[in-house]
């Protein structure tokens, strides 16, 4: 029995500054999508009521298990969806917008030397279905209200476009054709039939899969012009083994782009770190995520990256070129418009995302990253001896205990156990407060 993909059910069944000057560092590690389990990535090109969309398929197994359930607002032609083959062009968007550590150094106390230097871190076919068969898909359709809009074969996809007039009725057709639909779906497809919406159902065509040679499925594109900037979640909830994070893309002309209803925040940043965080910035970054996702009450979306995508600093991966933007979809990428990124980060259920992800252009350039500062001491500043070194040895001790405040207050982690990694002595203990006689008329009322 086929298996429908939760792609991250991307529309899919299936502090306070401690650095406010400009960056003076180098890029040192990243926090790409692949750190979060049970995660998927789409893109959404959208400016007007155009909008490109390529949702990324992790999926593992045998292939002929895959399929997708995709609401979408329109009924799509043939010519409306693609697959991407350029490769490495998700990982490079990822890459490139992705939440960094970066690093710099304390110039000389005595200024006899600049350290102010930076240092980087590396940083098979089967047989084709008989006509006998496929007049009885349709035969079954009809008989259910479920009309086949359009069929046709893009890559490795056989694609179908449907439409229904009643939500049990394409849920016991989907199930009849092999596509394991979750138990409750029928809620949530008829919400959105109600809102006249088309299903984009997509499996794979073994046959077209192995001429391309390739050992994973292309990520899936689908162009259509529609009022709506929306990402339909809801059908990847209703079976979802836990919550899922989703990291959205979204590129316009214009600026940053926002949820309309839900909270949108974004990520702590430009926030001193000690030096250690260097070898440990993955489960660092997923600490920081799994905090706030608690302190938003898991009903928010946020923020990792907002900039112009003709430039960045610091640079994680130099942004894309023309040609890779324009193979994800950006038609005016040679025409001289901003092309602005917004990385969106959220995760999800269906208990604290009852509504599909609704989004919203907004003016604003902003440029903001989700970048996290380890600054370290000059080299050889303890051999100088100079009258400013007293004066930076009482700003370095300072900055240190700074720093121990800060990441147990980012991540959660154990303040006693970040200062013993950092060499800190002990933190003094809290003075306790004498306490006050127990007087008779405390107890009166009770």
């Amino acid at each position: 029995m086929k298996k429908t993909l939760p792609l991250a059910a991307v529309v899919a069944a299936s502090l306070w500054s401690a650095q406010a000057n400009a960056f003076c560092g180098f890029y040192v590690a990243k926090a790409d999508a692949k750190l979060f389990n049970k995660s998927s990535q789409v893109v959404i090109v959208h400016d007007g009521d155009r909008t490109v969309m390529t949702l990324s398929n992790d999926y593992q197994g045998d292939p002929q298990e895959f399929a997708m359930v995709i609401p979408v607002p329109v009924a799509l032609e043939k010519e409306q969806v693609h697959v991407l083959t350029k490769k490495g062009v998700l990982a490079r968007l990822d890459a490139y917008s992705s939440p960094r550590l970066v690093e710099y150094y304390d110039e000389d106390p005595c200024g006899t030397r600049n350290y102010n230097r930076m240092d980087a871190l590396a940083g098979a076919g089967a047989k084709a279905a008989p006509e006998k068969e496929e007049r009885s898909a349709q035969e079954l359709a009809k008989a259910l209200g479920v009309k086949i809009e359009a069929t046709y074969t893009v890559g490795e996809y056989d694609i179908m476009i449907l439409s229904a007039e009643q939500s049990n009725g394409l849920e016991t057709w989907l199930r009849a054709e092999g596509y394991k639909i979750p138990a409750g779906a029928s809620e949530v497809l008829a919400s959105y039939l109600k809102a006249n919406f088309h299903f984009f159902v997509a499996k794979v065509n073994l046959k077209e899969a192995a001429k391309t040679g390739a050992s994973f499925l292309h990520p899936i594109q689908v162009a259509y012009e529609s009022p709506k900037f929306m990402l339909p979640v809801r059908l990847g909830t209703v079976n979802a083994d836990g919550p899922q994070d989703l990291v959205v893309y979204a590129i316009t002309k214009t600026g940053r782009v926002e949820s309309t209803n839900y909270l949108t925040a974004r990520m702590p940043s430009d926030v001193n770190v000690p030096e250690y965080v260097k070898n440990d910035f993955g489960p660092f970054y997923k600490a920081v995520f799994d905090k706030q996702v608690k302190k938003g009450d898991t009903h928010a979306v946020f923020t990792e990256y907002a900039w112009d995508m003709s430039s960045c600093d610091p640079c994680a991966a130099e942004p894309l070129n023309p040609q890779e933007q324009r193979s994800l979809g950006v038609w005016w990428a040679d025409d001289g418009d901003s092309v602005y990124l917004t990385r969106l980060h959220v995760r999800y259920d269906a208990a604290h995302f009852p509504e599909d992800i609704v989004f919203q252009t907004t003016p604003d350039q902003e440029t903001f990253q989700a970048r996290y500062v380890m600054q370290h001491p000059a080299p050889g500043w303890r051999k100088e001896s100079c009258p400013a070194v007293s004066e930076y040895r009482r700003t370095l001790a300072k900055r240190h205990e700074d720093e121990a405040a800060n990441l147990a207050d980012l991540t959660g982690w154990d303040a006693a156990e970040i200062r013993t990694k950092m060499n800190l002595p002990a933190a003094p203990a809290t003075p306790v407060t004498p306490s006050k006689p127990n007087r008779w008329w405390k107890r009166l009322w009770k």
